[in-house]
């Protein structure tokens, strides 16, 4: 797969090979961002795109650790779930992710990285997502996903303001 740009006007998103990455500044301490993104609390608001609702069933941020999503919408659900594989609060972790639906829950996980630079009370977040193959990533792609990775960064920023 070539380069394929889905950006909007705050969120760089790109796919390449297996590969989507997401990157965008946001205007809060790199604490704040950490805080944000690995609290139960704070996921439920932020996670998935608008009109939906997160159901965080575990999130236990630590190597080793597990997480699974509900993603609520309309009547019908997607869950997500995986394993923490590395952990450096408040800059940096590495998780499996997976659609936990058969069959595509069968196969192996993409794997995530999340890094969280400090721009000086502003934090880049870069989240690349490793698929298991440029045809699963295009699978994921057709369901809307880059819709709703770009919604979820928006509504992350909005919990970050208020957080703030």
């Amino acid at each position: 797969m070539t380069r394929q740009d889905l950006s909007s006007e705050s969120t760089t998103l790109y796919a390449e090979g297996d590969e989507l990455v997401a990157e965008r500044v946001f205007d809060a301490p790199r604490e704040l961002v950490w805080a944000v993104m690995t609290s139960p609390e704070h996921v439920s608001a932020w996670w998935g795109p608008h009109g939906t609702t997160t159901d965080v069933v575990e999130m236990d941020v630590r190597p080793g650790g597990g997480w699974r999503w509900v993603n609520e919408f309309d009547g019908g659900e997607a869950p997500f779930r995986g394993e923490y594989l590395e952990v450096e609060a408040p800059e940096r972790y590495v998780r499996t992710s997976i659609y936990d639906v058969a069959p595509a829950n069968e196969g192996p996980p993409a794997i995530e990285e999340l890094v969280l630079t400090d721009l000086g009370g502003r934090t880049k977040v870069v989240h690349r997502s490793r698929f298991p193959s440029p045809e699963v990533l295009a699978m994921a792609l057709g369901t809307g996903m880059s819709k709703g990775a770009l919604e979820t960064y928006d509504r992350l920023a909005l919990v970050l303001a208020e957080a703030g």
